[in-house]
């Protein structure tokens, strides 16, 4: 079976965590930790992908590029 690599996301959402998969429209999971949405979310893409493969349809690949990036915006009116 030919390997897949797949980009997460996971977002604080209150106090739980909000884990998708930009490539896979509709993969999404959460979980109470970090760890744990990271686990739901592999068993997540696993699902998706055997699902796909099951119908005959093609599996999506991850093209997308990623910049993680920390932007300091000095504010230089106040608004108030």
């Amino acid at each position: 079976m030919k390997p897949y690599t797949y980009r997460t996301i996971i977002e604080k959402d209150g106090k739980y965590f909000h884990g998708y998969v930009p490539a896979l429209l509709g993969c999404h999971t959460c979980g109470k930790t970090i760890e744990e949405t990271r686990k739901y979310l592999r068993e997540a893409i696993e699902l998706y992908v055997e699902t796909l493969m099951d119908m005959k349809e093609k599996v999506p690949e991850d093209k997308g590029v990623e910049s993680i990036e920390t932007i300091f915006m000095p504010i230089r009116k106040s608004y108030a």
